[in-house]
């Protein structure tokens, strides 16, 4: 069993920022890429990034400048920094981990629960 806990949404003004955490526990002999994905209402989910366990990044075009995601590979927690945030960047954000688990020695993915952000004009 593996465990996502995200933390860190809420409501913010236009132009503000926040910090989300994902904290993973469980089932876990390694970690590999984490990441965050949105979904806002009538939309699909989407990526908006994503970071490997040597802390290369990928990031949407709509984040790029804006958002940071970095990863403490000790506490098995990924971090996204959201600055200059926008009304668009309203969504309900979701922690992904891709790892293997101690046990079975398999290649999993898990989710999280999902955290609101709210950005308001």
């Amino acid at each position: 069993q593996v465990q996502l806990v995200e933390s860190g949404g809420g409501l913010v003004q236009a132009g503000g920022s926040l910090r989300l955490s994902c904290v993973a526990s469980g089932n876990i002999l390694s970690l590999n890429a984490m990441g965050w994905y949105r979904q806002a209402p009538g939309k699909q989910r989407e990526l908006v990034a994503t970071i490997t366990p040597g802390r290369l990044t990928n990031c949407a075009d709509s984040v790029k400048g804006r958002f940071t995601i970095s990863r403490d590979n000790a506490k098995n927690t990924v971090y996204l920094q959201m600055n200059s945030l926008k009304p668009e960047d309203t969504a309900v954000y979701y922690c992904n981990a891709k790892l293997v688990s101690f046990v079975e020695r398999r290649l999993y993915e898990y989710w999280g629960q999902g955290t609101q952000v709210t950005v308001s004009s």
